[in-house]
């Protein structure tokens, strides 16, 4: 029996996953027996018109978590940028991967510290977070800006962020993608919650200015913590 979840599927260089799935192998049958070379064409007729979607906006369809608060301190300075390229790699010790542009301002402080506090805002404060994205702690204090109130950390010297539901104090772990990808993973040491709100929603950055807010909460049976 040919069951889905046993294949292991691996692009081909020429034509990618949606071309020819050359080189996955169930009891030595390979895939492209089931997969033809106009398989992308059947598919495009039998799902109708689609269009062909800009490399550049893919990072919009899988935009992994809600935009958080970044915040850093050097040499006495405190600073905070916004964040939404990030994601969970571990459980337990928790890490999180996250791209820190060595444009932005805080790169130099987050490589210099190797420390930060993630804070996560709730929808509410999302004209904060856009006041936040939109200047430069190069030429602002950011948290006055933003009309923000950092608070101390216990472990860190990167302040946490009073108005948020949730504040993380993490330090770097792994740098070896820093120079490549501005990649960091990032290991929280303190985790905090706010009691007071309840239920915050979250937003997502999808790309050109355009937010969503969490929706619906469903629960479904699942093996996964």
């Amino acid at each position: 029996m040919f069951h889905e979840e046993s294949i292991h599927a691996v692009p081909h260089h020429h034509g990618g996953v949606y071309g020819r799935l050359r080189t996955a192998y169930y009891c030595n049958v390979q895939a492209h027996d089931y997969y033809p070379d106009d398989y992308s064409k059947s598919r495009r007729s039998a799902l109708g018109a689609v269009k062909e979607l800009p490399l550049a906006d893919v990072y919009r369809l899988l935009e992994p978590g809600p935009v958080v608060l970044l915040t850093t301190c050097h040499k006495g300075r405190a600073n905070v940028m916004t964040m939404s390229w990030h994601t969970m790699v571990e459980f337990t010790p928790p890490l999180v991967a996250c791209v820190v542009s060595r444009a932005d301002y805080s790169f130099a402080a987050l490589r210099a510290t190797r420390e930060c506090v993630i804070a996560v805002p709730a929808a509410e404060l999302a004209l904060k977070v856009v006041k936040i994205g939109n200047c430069s702690g190069r030429e602002v204090d950011k948290f006055e800006t933003a009309g923000s109130t950092p608070l101390p950390s216990e472990c860190i010297a990167s302040p946490l962020i009073a108005e948020c539901f949730a504040n993380l104090e993490c330090r770097v772990v792994e740098t070896r993608l820093v120079n490549k990808y501005d990649l960091f993973v990032l290991e929280v040491l303190k985790a905090w919650r706010d009691p007071l709100q309840r239920n915050p929603k979250t937003i997502h950055h999808r790309g050109n200015g355009i937010f969503v807010v969490d929706g619906e909460t469903i629960r479904l049976k699942s093996r996964m913590p």
